[in-house]
């Protein structure tokens, strides 16, 4: 079948089931008075490197966005199959300025070198200083309703226990990621493998 964006053609949009799995960027930000606001982005991903940037986007000015702007940095923890509960639970609708990480059970533990937090719990973290934020307009002119943020990567924190070699283990980490629908999907080393780039193609 061919799928018409504008006719819709079938009754759930297949894009997010075909763009998939994504990785989670599980963003926390905090605003000019102190507030922490911690939520999962599954338009999240790695962007640039030299220097290191990542993006999340924003279905509409979410507190994550709002805050990353208006104290300039935020912080993405590892979403882990251990974690995955956690993680759903930031994803509820609470009043603005109350934090997640309560409601959610989890452990803020200081950055390095920005002010949000990370989660204790997750096993990595990435520290990122506030960019941009790109309005995602449409075609037609209209309206944006999605926004996407760019943050460069000032400091990252990995658990030891999961370094081997000077090389980040990630399929011991369990990381999760999002599907179409409802659904995730979990990185393990058994579905790990290796491929070399052919001669000229860079590194």
């Amino acid at each position: 079948m061919h799928y018409d964006a504008a006719d819709r053609t079938l009754p759930h949009n297949p894009l997010k089931a075909l763009v998939a799995p994504r990785p989670i960027g599980w963003i926390s930000a905090m605003n000019r008075q102190g507030a922490v606001n911690l939520a999962p982005y599954s338009y999240f991903n790695a962007v640039a490197s030299d220097p290191d940037m990542v993006m999340f986007s924003s279905a509409g000015r979410k507190d994550a966005m709002t805050f990353a702007e208006e104290g300039g940095e935020f912080v993405c923890s590892l979403a882990t199959f251990g974690l995955r509960e956690a993680m759903n639970a930031t994803s509820a609708p609470l009043p603005r300025g109350e934090s997640e990480f309560p409601f959610a059970g989890l452990t803020p533990a200081p950055s390095r070198k920005v002010r949000p937090p990370r989660v204790a719990e997750a096993p990595a973290a990435i520290e990122c200083r506030w960019v941009q934020t790109v309005p995602l307009s449409p075609l037609n002119g209209g309206r944006a309703n999605h926004f996407m943020v760019i943050g460069q990567v000032v400091s990252i924190y990995i658990d030891d226990a999961f370094i081997k070699d000077g090389r980040v283990e990630t399929g011991a980490m369990r990381p999760i990621l999002r599907g179409g629908y409802f659904d995730y999907f979990a990185v393990s080393e058994e579905n790990r493998f290796e491929l070399k780039r052919p001669p000229g193609a860079g590194q």
